[in-house]
């Protein structure tokens, strides 16, 4: 398949697992996803970046796949993740409620819409249930039809915000109450969520919280698209920023420095999301307000036609483990 063809196929999987500190693991579940139990590379399958995160001890695995191969390719990541990580033994600043926290399935190509990426995590939703005994997961986004709840309410409505959610409170939409070890898993799709962190010279927590709220989509005058944390982040306070994308034209105002909202097609409906220079400027601004400068900001991943690009590139090439030729610092 010539890559422009293969690219109208593709999907992305953002996966969270809850360990960073050791990274030969983490890149033990990255290479499961491309590599099957016999050691057997699968085709159209691609990782395109690690980021380990020490402080919150998190990692984001990208990993890129055909719609036709990306179910088992995520699968397999997850069952070796649920078979090195203990939640329960978890230390980290970033709130989570399983083992594999999240897996996120976005439609890259043309030829691959929203509903068939739900129809995907709703598979591997289900598959995981019962090929590793014990594990829970709740749906979000188009995967949790009829209702589509977002992937924010439904972290409150699991207790995820909270420091020590109540674990036995929790209702699952698939699996057993969670357990000890595996914790339980959110499992969803949406148009590409990509994620900005930016970092403000405090360890103020409450004033982080304050510029935080103020760039909320849902508090007037927010940044749409942009849900948002702060959390204490090596020795300084994290602004980090889900980035999702809206349906429709890219506004008339420009990001700071003029940079555009990068958009895109899905299912023949426009997108697009804030760039990251104007959630930089947003949160700068609101800091130095208070007196506060910034350190820095990390993209988490890439923007959904980077992420395409390079998909397309590695795939091309025949390069399973991406992440290694780019030496480039993404979350």
């Amino acid at each position: 398949m010539a890559p422009s063809a293969l690219g109208k196929h593709l999907v992305a999987c953002l996966l969270n697992v809850s360990e960073a500190r050791r990274k030969d693991l983490v890149e033990t579940v990255a290479r499961a996803a491309i590599f099957d139990c016999q050691g057997v590379r699968r085709e159209g399958t691609t990782v395109l970046n690690i980021f380990n995160d020490h402080d919150y001890n998190r990692s984001v695995i990208t990993i890129v796949a055909t719609i036709d191969t990306i179910r088992e390719s995520v699968l397999s990541a997850c069952e070796r993740a649920c078979g090195l990580i203990d939640v329960s033994a978890h230390a980290g600043s970033h709130p989570c409620m399983g083992a594999v926290d999240l897996v996120p399935l976005y439609p890259l190509g043309e030829e691959v819409g929203v509903e068939r990426c739900a129809k995907e995590a709703r598979a591997v939703a289900e598959s995981l249930t019962r090929r590793v005994t014990g594990t829970s997961v709740f749906l979000f986004g188009w995967a949790d039809a009829p209702q589509n709840r977002g992937l924010a309410q439904r972290r409150r409505e699991m207790g995820w915000f909270r420091r020590s959610a109540d674990m036995a409170a929790v209702r699952p939409d698939l699996g057993p109450s969670p357990q000890t070890r595996y914790g339980i898993t959110g499992v969803g799709s949406s148009p590409y969520v990509m994620n900005c962190n930016v970092t403000i010279d405090t360890q103020d927590l409450a004033l982080g919280r304050a510029v935080a709220a103020a760039i909320r989509e849902s508090t007037p005058g927010g940044i749409p698209g942009v849900q948002v944390l702060a959390l204490p982040h090596e020795g300084a306070v994290e602004i980090a920023c889900n980035v999702e994308s809206v349906r429709g034209s890219p506004p008339c105002s420009s990001g700071a420095e003029g940079d555009p909202w990068p958009s895109f097609c899905l299912g023949g409906q426009p997108y697009c999301h804030a760039p990251a220079s104007l959630i930089t400027s947003r949160v700068s601004e609101l800091a130095a307000q208070r007196g506060v400068g910034t350190r820095g900001t990390a993209l988490v991943g890439f923007t959904p036609r980077e992420c395409r690009d390079l998909a397309e590139t590695a795939l091309a090439l025949g390069v399973a483990e991406f992440w290694k030729e780019t030496h480039r610092i993404r979350m």
